[in-house]
């Protein structure tokens, strides 16, 4: 059985529910105001434009989903498109390119480039200190042989 025929990568309603079980392990967490008790879900209904996924925190009053503060925050593509976007992206030997992950999830290249970007860029360490001994410079000479 394929990885890529979990539920989570097929319906954004359980690709939200597992994103939320792996960022919040001990149930859901304001990022507002880091409020834990009075954090209520709101049920999502089309018709009354609100969100898959929303909540509401009883201490701030204000609303958020697991996205938030993520690499997939503002995506305007579903969760679970985004999800096989970075499975495809980190399993891949030799890496994807954003034309292959506009074909492959059927988004349009502007936005496969665009997300391909965010990927690359959380997963980016952040460090780009010299890596010489003690931190020093590494200097290489061309040669032929």
């Amino acid at each position: 059985m394929s990885v890529l025929s979990k539920a989570y990568f097929h319906d954004e309603e359980a690709a939200f529910s597992y994103l939320e079980s792996v960022i919040w392990t001990n149930g859901p967490v304001c990022p507002h105001c880091g409020g834990l008790d009075r954090v209520t879900k709101v049920k999502a209904n089309a018709a009354k434009r609100i969100r898959l996924g929303l909540y509401r925190c009883g201490g701030c009053k204000r609303q958020f989903t697991v996205k938030l503060g993520t690499v997939f925050e503002h995506g305007r593509i579903p969760l679970n498109k985004m999800l096989q976007a970075v499975y495809l992206m980190t399993s891949s030997k030799k890496g994807i390119s954003a034309h292959q992950l506009h074909r492959v999830l059927e988004i349009t290249y502007k936005s496969a480039w665009f997300l391909a970007h965010r990927i690359r860029e959380a997963m980016r360490s952040g460090d780009l200190t010299p890596f010489g001994s003690g931190g020093s410079v590494v200097e290489v000479d061309e040669t032929e042989g």
